[in-house]
């Protein structure tokens, strides 16, 4: 094979991330031509060797200091050497996918219920450390990722390559950002479409150190979209309104429990008392709750029997319940905001 007097890459898109020199029978003397946005790398043995950005160089021992330790150059002539030469495209690839192939299963922290999440969004990397990516990337890609370009030359690795590959370290990094998120600020899942912004801040803070490590930028990350699966959705509005309902329920008999006490203490101490209004109760053959009125309430009914007077929710209490389950249904995105803001007008109004 002849000696090259001449390397160069023109990219045929912009496509092209990574390309390798099609030879590897170089000469001291020969010209290395960089564009724009490029970078190219020598790599012999496994290792990432001398670097060179955009010019016209001409390559020499003196230019060549990691490879002629290597491979004992002499200085000067036109002594043959064999390296590869790789061209890495540094402009910023944007629009790139991610996505989970399945659901992320985590513990809402606000309602302490499992969730089943999927997640997509574009992402956009640079190549900030050629040598690192290339060391790191490029090596375990070759292989199986090598394929023919529009131009026809072998050892070109298309951004789609590496875009598979970050995205699964994208996925990898997701569940635990979006855990974390969530816990931190305490905040629920179901909550989530409202926070898409915040959201993919946060989960580019958590990963970019990640992708740094690999010689990777990310210039930008976006969460498009959270969703949960529609079963668990549903499943989920009726447990919460059954917990609405059960905290509706105990919040109207706050008011209660005092008197009610007060009325079985004096039923107790009248229980002996044959001539007491317990005793003319109990002789009557009707027991604690049988024959009162439908609907009236036993604590009512047994304190107007032993004159104990009992107090009954107040409108206060309760519109004060009302409300509290008004606001955790806006919260848990059951009703708008609108919705909510009429029923509080209403429940105030009628105070």
């Amino acid at each position: 094979m002849a000696l090259i007097d001449r390397i160069k890459y023109d990219a045929p898109s912009d496509d092209a991330l990574v390309w390798k020199y099609p030879s590897e029978e170089i000469r001291l003397g020969a010209q290395l031509i960089v564009n724009e946005s490029q970078e190219a790398i020598f790599y012999k043995g496994g290792r990432a060797l001398d670097s060179f950005g955009p010019g016209t160089h001409t390559l020499s021992s003196a230019n060549l200091p990691l490879l002629r330790g290597l491979v004992n150059l002499p200085f000067g002539g036109n002594t043959p050497f064999s390296a590869e030469v790789w061209y890495v495209n540094k402009t910023v690839k944007r629009d790139l996918k991610w996505g989970t192939n399945g659901p992320i299963q985590l513990i809402d922290p606000l309602y302490n219920y499992p969730v089943s999440v999927r997640a997509f969004g574009l992402w956009g990397m640079r190549v900030s450390d050629v040598r690192s990516f290339v060391v790191q990337i490029i090596g375990t890609q070759v292989a199986s990722s090598a394929h023919k370009t529009k131009a026809g030359s072998d050892g070109y690795i298309g951004s789609e390559r590496i875009e598979e590959y970050f995205a699964g370290e994208i996925v990898q990094r997701l569940s635990n950002a979006i855990g974390k998120y969530f816990v931190e600020r305490n905040t629920s899942v179901f909550q989530a479409s409202a926070q898409i912004n915040e959201l993919s801040k946060f989960v580019a803070e958590d990963i970019s150190p990640e992708f740094a490590r690999f010689g990777i930028e990310v210039v930008n990350f976006n969460v498009m979209r959270i969703s949960i699966p529609d079963d668990e959705q549903k499943r989920f509005q009726e447990i919460l309104g059954k917990r609405m309902e059960i905290d509706q329920i105990s919040q109207a008999r706050l008011s209660q429990p005092y008197a009610t006490m007060r009325t079985f203490d004096t039923l107790e101490k009248a229980a002996g008392n044959e001539g007491g209004n317990a005793g003319q109760i109990f002789g009557a053959g009707l027991g604690v709750g049988v024959g009162l009125g439908a609907g009236v309430p036993i604590g009512q009914q047994l304190g107007g029997a032993l004159n104990v007077q009992t107090t009954p929710a107040s409108p206060q209490n309760d519109t004060f319940g009302k409300l509290q389950s008004l606001k955790q249904m806006l919260d848990a995105g059951l009703i708008t905001q609108d919705e909510f803001d009429h029923k509080k007008k209403a429940l105030l109004d009628s105070m």
